[in-house]
């Protein structure tokens, strides 16, 4: 893995014998604060895949102006082939190995198939509750199931729209993934009047050009475990929710899911990257060159760390909410302007801003 000035500052690796899975920690940089970033456990997450979220979180904390630096780590299991009490095996395992890191130079957080309680585990394994936010209520928490990150993306969608010159009232929205950042970004979305026309998850897409309601897809994925299981729409193969033709395009799942095999077909005007590196790198000029207006991850989806920053500070949960609102209005106002002022493309003029408040720190 090839490092730059930013960093990586650590990089720690460990594998469990007993269950044979592998963890990575990847502290990128440290200039503005403690490396902040959740854990994710996914069979595929690697060493590579964790460096390139860490710099993500890099630019997010300081895109966001948070005292915090950038830092991710994920576990090599699949939590689908695991019971609960192998998972809690391991999330204790990993606490204990990153406990002379954490909090000082490490802050985890729930990330993909990691939740409140998670959390908690890791918490009460590490021996420090400033270990880790996300928690549940309980422990001061101001868990992500709260929807920060989702409620963030929704404010990046509306000012896009905005700037487009697109009312929300009626505007298309797809979803890619339906896990917690997408079931937020669409319950926030609905809440401010657009049209979420189609979502997906593992097992398929679902799509009506009339809208899917909130709460009864809710249920749907509740009680029958998949979208694609809803009474309401046509069934789609997942793939083609990136193909459809909405003012907003949500990927809120995995990273590299929009590339070489379906960019040409993308016919959104708007791109909001709800999840982390979901666009190859190579395809965001290209994709720009279309009329795309592509919203960056570390701009759009710094709801959650800033959640986990008021989680930090003690703040409660409206504060949380109004200081998520201001941040990413922020970040996307500042972004927009640089570009029109510079002629960069929107990523390359939030990443210029988030390196200006990096070398303050230096």
């Amino acid at each position: 893995m090839n490092g730059d000035n930013l960093g990586p500052a650590y990089i720690i690796k460990s594998y469990n014998s007993k269950h044979n899975v592998w963890g990575f920690l990847v502290i990128d940089n440290l200039k503005r604060g403690p490396g902040k970033g959740g854990i994710r456990m996914t069979p595929t997450v690697s060493e590579e895949e964790v460096s390139r979220l860490a710099r993500a979180m890099t630019l997010k904390n300081a895109m966001a102006d948070l005292p915090f630096g950038g830092a991710k780590s994920g576990i090599a299991a699949d939590p689908k082939k695991i019971d609960k009490e192998a998972k809690k095996e391991i999330v204790e395992w990993f606490a204990e190995i990153l406990h002379p890191v954490c909090p000082s130079l490490y802050i985890a957080g729930p990330d993909m198939n990691m939740a409140e309680d998670d959390m908690r585990i890791f918490v009460t394994a590490n021996g420090s509750k400033k270990s880790a936010t996300g928690k549940p209520k309980d422990l001061g928490g101001l868990p992500h199931e709260l929807g920060s990150t989702g409620f963030g993306v929704a404010r990046s969608a509306k000012m896009a729209l905005e700037h487009k010159g697109i009312s929300v009232t009626g505007a298309t929205v797809a979803i890619e993934g339906y896990g917690n950042v997408g079931v937020f970004a669409h319950k926030f979305l609905e809440e401010m009047g657009a049209k979420i026309i189609a979502t997906s998850d593992s097992k398929g897409g679902i799509y009506d050009p009339n809208g899917l309601k909130h709460a009864e897809l809710c249920k749907t994925k509740e009680i029958k475990g998949t979208v694609t299981a809803h009474d309401k729409g046509e069934k789609i193969e997942g793939k083609k929710i990136f193909e459809l033709d909405v003012d907003v395009l949500i990927p809120a799942a995995l990273p590299d899911v929009i590339n070489k095999s379906n960019a040409e077909n993308i016919k959104a005007k708007i791109i909001v990257e709800g999840a982390n590196i979901s666009i190859v790198p190579d395809l965001v000029e290209p994709l720009h060159k279309q009329g795309i207006l592509i919203i960056p991850d570390f701009v759009a989806n710094a709801g959650g760390v800033i959640s986990s920053y008021a989680e930090h500070m003690g703040y409660d949960e409206t504060k949380m909410f109004e200081l998520v609102k201001e941040k990413i209005e922020k970040s996307v106002n500042a972004m927009l302007e640089r570009s029109k002022a510079t002629g960069q493309i929107p990523r390359q003029a939030a990443e210029a801003i988030a390196l200006e408040r990096l070398v303050r720190h230096t």
